[in-house]
């Protein structure tokens, strides 16, 4: 970037990373107040907060958080550094809102002892936290089994009266009634496999493509919880024996004309805006593309990146690169960043045409000549 800026060196901008005084966390409050404060990108009631993690490998152990770790990007164990994050979701927009960098204990100084040391479960409770502070009550929480398997973090949520969908792993154990009122404790797997055909619905999503899938709701306790829980089981074809891919999900909310097969699958694949924004804030933004070490200068690098989103997002949905770049509609955040990219290469094109002289001296202090 410095090398791409007239009068900008790379140690100022490695300094306003490490050294200047300002709050990551300010500048995000601001981020947020200023998509508050717009009808077409106002936090609205009834919004969808997703609680995800996403890593990216890095090398060597210098940097904060950096260990070996499971790395959803790649989908394996490695050497790398994983942020939980939390991001809104509306049916019109996806809007990030908190970022924590997680610590493995092997990273810190005194492990699993260390002040420093949350497990990710905490550290999004901490960020749903900030945002029912600032007012923003979600209608739904979504989580996968990551967070789903932990009952603490269940827990924790409903302590904070909030409505959660949330992935299972297969070999949790729940309880479920049987006929003459006996109870049995069975494996979700083992119950999937027990299940006849009448107790699947298919349902068909219209998404990028058509998806169908098979899913069979029912009630179960889960130990540790009060009472009973809406469980489902969802594969991707009739049966087990023909299905590749089964999942498991649970949530508190507990209305019987809410809780349909429909309601699970399509709710729960609002998740999928999470994954958009890790692949186009990675992508063109630079999220994982970073000079620095310590926990406060990621922290701060991951926000100007949120804000980088947030600004092209912000103009996409009130229209403004539309109607002054563009003469089709910018449906996507690429089409919209495109559309900036247009506005920048537009402006410096105006700026060359009357500077000449003051970049052909800029490219001779580099050592090359412009003519």
């Amino acid at each position: 970037m410095a090398n791409n800026a007239v009068g900008v060196v790379y140690n100022r901008l490695h300094h306003f990373l490490t050294e200047s005084p300002w709050s990551d966390r300010q500048v995000n409050e601001c981020r947020l107040q200023v998509m508050n404060q717009c009808r077409q990108t106002q936090i609205p009631r009834g919004f969808s907060l997703i609680v995800d993690d996403s890593g990216h490998r890095k090398s060597g152990n210098l940097t904060a958080g950096v260990g070996r770790q499971y790395l959803g990007e790649i989908g394996k164990t490695d050497n790398g550094i994983v942020a939980v994050t939390t991001h809104l979701y509306d049916g019109k927009k996806s809007v990030p809102l908190d970022i924590e960098i997680y610590q493995p204990a092997s990273s810190l100084a005194e492990g699993k002892e260390d002040k420093e040391f949350k497990k990710k479960p905490e550290i999004a409770i901490d960020l749903i936290d900030r945002s029912l502070t600032r007012g923003y009550r979600p209608k739904i929480v979504l989580i996968d089994a990551g967070y789903g398997n932990n009952t603490n973090f269940l827990k924790a949520l409903e302590e904070r009266k909030l409505k959660y969908l949330g992935g299972l792993a297969k070999n949790r154990k729940v309880i479920i009634e049987k006929e003459g009122g006996v109870e049995e404790t069975i494996q979700l797997e083992q119950l999937a496999k027990s299940l006849s055909e009448k107790d699947w619905e298919k349902i068909t999503l219209n998404l990028d493509k058509e998806k169908t899938v098979w899913v069979a709701v029912f009630r179960a306790k889960i130990s540790q919880l009060e009472g009973e829980r809406n469980l489902a089981i969802v594969m991707n074809a009739s049966s087990m024996e023909k299905a590749t891919e089964v999942d498991y999900f649970i949530t508190n909310v507990v209305e019987a004309d809410t809780v349909t097969a429909s309601w699970i699958v399509r709710t729960y694949t609002e998740r999928n805006w999470v994954e958009v924004f890790y692949r186009e804030a990675k992508g063109w933004l630079g999220l994982r593309e970073y000079q620095v070490r310590d926990k406060r200068s990621l922290l701060r690098h991951f926000i100007l990146v949120f804000c980088a989103y947030t600004f092209i997002l912000w103009h996409k949905l009130t229209g403004g690169l539309q109607r002054r770049w563009a003469n089709r509609p910018l449906n996507t955040f690429v089409e919209a960043l495109e559309a900036f990219r247009t506005a920048m290469s537009f402006r410096f094109f105006e700026w060359l045409t009357e500077n000449r002289d003051v970049f052909a001296a800029y490219k001779a202090s580099l050592g090359f000549v412009w003519a």
